[in-house]
């Protein structure tokens, strides 16, 4: 055996030790949002079955701030082992460095698995005149930039969505940024604003005080049997945001992979399945070895919106 060979058989062999030995001890989850929100729901979620899974359990603490730059600017200053880990938050941590200096790039963001998403919905209030998708669009059509779309943030998800419909439509919306999807909801509610680009999850919390008029989903929800995608309304159109893990760069592959297989198996049991599908999430399975053709995919598909939000 050379002397060469040796040493990259110790190597891969001290890898597979590693990989078989992960995780070792409790993880650090860290949400870069307030507590209550659908990234701190879903990781509560897991939370619950991390140690059946892993053997191990999360830690989950709050870094909140600038719509989850403030963590993300922050992860690479964490140890690359595999024991701090962060939810993220796409399209957020595309839009965000494409369109201002936010103190990261998309690039430094290392994410391991996408485990869900929450599909884009456009909600109205239960007594709107809107009944249809079609009621809204010929209001705006008839009234450029009088219907007020109210949603969480500015150049997120939900900003996205109004202007990538905007543009499907061919319509003038006016967007309303909120601190977050509840207070937005809040405005819907209350009649300040005319229609909210949400998301289901939202729908399922407001019940009947909402109608829904359409989903950005392949296909119906079992918890929403009457409304229509935007597919079945002609517009080729699935989106929402689509939440997973990240670690710092630099993390061993072995170590990512190891992550990546844990959420996966957490992704798998049928209670969880359940939990998130009653409360109006879809899951994903993005695993590692396929995350960077997947945010390659979606900056694309978020390219025409990201050059209208510049312009904004």
């Amino acid at each position: 055996m050379t002397t060469a060979f040796a040493a990259v058989s110790l190597s891969l062999a001290a890898s597979a030790l590693h990989a078989d030995d992960y995780p070792s001890k409790a993880i650090d989850y860290i949400i870069p949002y307030n507590p209550g929100g659908e990234s701190d729901v879903t990781a509560r979620f897991q939370e619950k079955f991390w140690s059946d899974v892993t053997g191990q359990d999360v830690v989950i603490s709050y870094k909140p701030g600038a719509g989850g730059a403030t963590a993300w600017s922050q992860l690479g200053g964490f140890d690359a082992d595999g024991y701090t880990i962060m939810n993220v938050n796409f399209p957020h941590a595309i839009l965000q460095p494409s369109i201002k200096d936010v103190g990261y790039q998309t690039g430094d963001v290392t994410p391991v698995y996408v485990f869900h998403y929450t599909p884009d919905a456009i909600v109205v209030r239960a007594d709107s005149p809107y009944q249809t998708l079609q009621d809204l669009i010929n209001f705006a059509t008839e009234n450029p930039g009088a219907l007020t779309f109210g949603g969480s943030g500015t150049n997120s998800a939900n900003h996205l969505a109004a202007v990538r419909f905007g543009q499907m439509a061919d319509v003038k919306v006016t967007y309303v940024p909120f601190g977050g999807s509840a207070p937005a909801m809040a405005a819907v509610l209350g009649g300040q604003i005319g229609a909210g680009m949400t998301y289901t999850t939202q729908g399922v919390k407001a019940g009947d005080q909402v109608r829904v008029l359409a989903i950005a989903t392949e296909e119906r929800l079992d918890i929403f049997p009457d409304v229509p995608t935007f597919k079945e309304l002609g517009f080729d159109y699935v989106a929402g945001a689509y939440r997973g893990v990240t670690v710092p760069a630099g993390t061993p592959d072995d170590v990512r992979n190891a992550l990546s297989v844990v959420i996966a198996q957490i992704n798998d049991i049928p209670e969880f399945q359940a939990q998130m599908q009653e409360n109006g999430y879809v899951l994903v399975d993005v695993p590692n070895s396929e995350m960077g053709a997947w945010i390659a995919e979606r900056q694309a598909d978020y390219a025409s919106g990201i050059e209208t939000l510049k312009g904004n």
